[in-house]
């Protein structure tokens, strides 16, 4: 009911950037979060950078002056810039959204991944 598209990710070199896109669609009555994660093989998916429709954000430590998460509430689209790669942030990247549906039942949705690497 709910579909999350993913664009932006590749292969970029370290301390170069990209920039991740996410559009929801669906039955969607409201947003709440919008957020990235991210998962490299054999760890658990973790938190990269989350946004409420009110602009406040939250960071992985870990990316924390390096990546910007952003959100055009009337797109129900979020953005993930990242600037200063570093081969460590190689990984796979997921948008998530939660929020209302029409009918207000809760949804907690995922993208299908977008694979970013990062070369030395």
């Amino acid at each position: 009911q709910v579909q999350l598209v993913e664009s932006g990710g590749g292969l970029v070199q370290a301390g170069g950037s990209l920039r991740l896109s996410c559009a929801a669609s669906g039955s969607i009555f409201s947003i709440n979060a919008m957020g990235w994660y991210r998962q490299v093989p054999g760890n658990q998916r973790e938190l990269v950078a989350a946004s409420t429709p009110a602009g406040n954000t939250n960071y992985a430590d870990s990316v924390k002056g390096r990546f910007t998460i952003s959100r055009d509430n009337a797109k129900n689209t979020v953005y993930l810039q990242m600037n200063s790669l570093k081969p460590e942030d190689t990984a796979v990247y997921y948008c998530n959204a939660r929020g209302l549906l029409r009918g207000f039942r809760q949804f907690d949705a995922w993208g299908q991944g977008t694979q970013v690497t990062v070369s030395s």
